[in-house]
């Protein structure tokens, strides 16, 4: 259930203007991280929900990834989510079986959630981080946000109000919202608004960005059920179950590890409607049972599989994150894990324009980031899918016949399908391996960033790559150190930097210097890193410029930029 945030969160929208720096429309994951990062940062957040408070959301997302998790840590809840969700000693397993109650091919091992921060040996197990993975559904998610939420200063959520449309002028944005349980209609101003109001956002259509590329790649006939004998006909049970056989392939997702189950049915070519697939015949087939097997249907969320990118992320004071600005097929969970990623990346570029540090250009830094990032990742995406939809509909018919040619079938497809899924479940690539190659504020050096796949990285500290992960004299993880503005990281302590944080004083801007100690300069590749409070590098070099001047200025957003309203 959803804690009340503070004061205001079931408060009826009742005043003619309700004044904040930003207004958030949506507080779902996205949403409340976008608003918990402004208001942690002195940024007054007002988040308008269309659910009552403690209403629970769909059981979408199963999975929150390493990034995130990284940047949860940093708002101090990485523990509170870790300690919820499945129960500690599940298995975490990604395991290919006939059925789910059948004949397992291969299972990914990942740790349960007591392991997870001292397994070894699994496929994600060693990654450069402090913040494993977390598999954790978003109705438990959820909550943990909103009551994290309800200790900050300065954020409050208007519940059961709908957004309806804003007006932009030269101070700010004004937006009309309605109470639904009143029918009264106000307005909120604030300096901007954001978007994170889901793949129907009225704030995309607002600010007329269109979303591109393949409207359906694959329907899928999902399943939230109560069964509380199913558990007991799985010899090892998993996180997650993929059953692979010539009738019905599926996937069932454990959402407590005891009675709760997500039922993906992924539609074969000819089923051509949702309604047109019996929707029991598949579960059954798909867990393996006869129909003296009892459950219960508590809620059907049947989606459509896309990959669309909208053509623009901002217009003047106006922006969208996560599914506003971007659909495609789940893999790798990496739906809702960009949208945080989308979140985190815009919640610093307005904390600093807001704060009066940054020039009103840095936002333009935004759109140049993520939207880049977003039609690559998504087209990863893309391509896993179809490598998996075609090993679903290539499964062979022998593959439940018993004796060596059975055997070897189940062998063959079970390490095709290990192989294959490994890298969206354990993807180190898309956690760690992302970068920024045209940011406006990103001083680049002319080195080429890595490529990266969905599975592998190489770690750089070529500016706009994630900051090489490393640990301090203390033993804290480097991104433990890295304060609201920007850091600057010594692998040299001779080194003077003395011109360059009082260059960043004159303008106001957080800075650090943090000593890295000398056994982490190998993996830095420069005596110098100058990281951006978002792990990502802005800078590095052997010695601080003669003037520093022109640095600043140009991760400021002050190189050439009008002194003028966001345009």
């Amino acid at each position: 259930m959803h804690d009340r945030p503070n004061a205001a969160s079931d408060k009826a929208v009742s005043d003619k203007v309700k004044t904040s720096s930003v207004l958030v429309v949506g507080a779902g994951p996205v949403g409340l991280t976008l608003a918990m990062d402004l208001a942690l940062r002195g940024i007054s957040v007002t988040i308008v929900e269309t659910r009552s408070a403690g209403e629970p959301p769909s059981v979408k997302c199963n999975h929150v990834s390493s990034r995130s998790m990284e940047i949860f840590r940093r708002l101090g809840l990485a523990q509170k989510l870790r300690d919820t969700g499945l129960p500690a000693d599940y298995p975490n397993d990604c395991s290919y079986r006939t059925t789910a109650t059948g004949i397992e091919l291969s299972r990914i091992l990942i740790p349960c959630r007591r392991d997870r921060y001292t397994a070894t040996g699994g496929p994600d197990t060693d990654w450069p981080t402090a913040e494993p993975p977390h598999r954790i559904n978003q109705i438990y998610m959820e909550p943990a946000l909103f009551e994290h939420a309800a200790a900050i200063n300065g954020l409050q959520i208007l519940n059961r109000t709908a957004f309806e449309d804003f007006s932009e002028g030269n101070d700010g944005i004004v937006a009309t919202v309605r109470n639904l349980d009143t029918g009264t209609a106000s307005q909120i101003h604030a300096d901007f608004i954001v978007g994170c109001d889901g793949a129907r956002s009225l704030v995309r259509k607002a600010i007329d960005a269109n979303l591109q590329g393949t409207p359906i790649i694959q329907r899928v006939q999902s399943t939230y059920i109560h069964a509380p004998g199913l558990i007991d006909l799985m010899d090892r049970p998993a996180w997650m179950t993929l059953a692979l056989n010539p009738r019905r392939c599926g996937t069932v997702v454990a959402i407590d590890g005891r009675e709760k189950w997500l039922i993906h049915n992924h539609l074969n070519r000819e089923d051509e409607t949702f309604e047109s697939v019996d929707r029991d015949a598949s579960i059954r087939a798909i867990l393996g049972v006869g129909p003296d097997f009892e459950y219960k249907v508590l809620s059907k969320e049947d989606w459509v599989g896309r990959r669309l990118v909208a053509d623009r992320f901002r217009k003047g004071r106006a922006f969208i994150c996560g599914d506003a600005a971007h659909l495609w097929m789940p893999y790798a969970g990496y739906g809702m894990n960009a949208g945080i990623a989308d979140a985190t990346n815009l919640a610093w570029l307005l904390a600093a324009y807001l704060q009066g540090w940054a020039d009103v250009a840095i936002l333009d830094a935004y759109e140049a980031e993520r939207l880049p990032i977003t039609e690559q990742v998504s087209r990863f995406a893309m391509e896993m899918a179809g490598k998996v939809l075609s090993q679903r509909r290539t499964v062979p018919d022998a593959i439940e016949q018993p004796g060596p040619e059975g055997d070897a079938v189940r062998k063959q497809v079970g390490q095709a399908a290990y192989d294959l899924n490994v890298q969206q479940y354990c993807c180190a690539g898309l956690n760690f391996g992302y970068f920024y190659d045209r940011s406006p504020i990103i001083a680049y050096d002319g080195a080429e960033q890595p490529g990266f796949t969905m599975a592998e990285f190489t770690p750089s500290s070529t500016p706009g790559c994630r900051l090489p992960f490393a640990k301090l004299s203390d033993g804290r993880p480097v991104y433990d150190a890295l304060g609201p503005g920007y850091t600057l990281l010594r692998y040299d302590p001779d080194i003077a930097v003395e011109p360059l944080a009082e260059a960043m004083r004159a303008n106001g801007v957080p800075f650090a210097v943090v000593d890295i100690p000398a056994g982490e300069v190998q993996a830095a590749g420069h005596k110098l890193i100058l990281a951006r409070t978002d792990q990502h590098v802005a800078w590095r070099g052997d010695a601080i410029p003669d003037d520093p001047a022109p640095l600043v200025g140009k991760l400021l957003g002050r190189a050439g930029a009008p002194a003028s309203a966001p345009a």
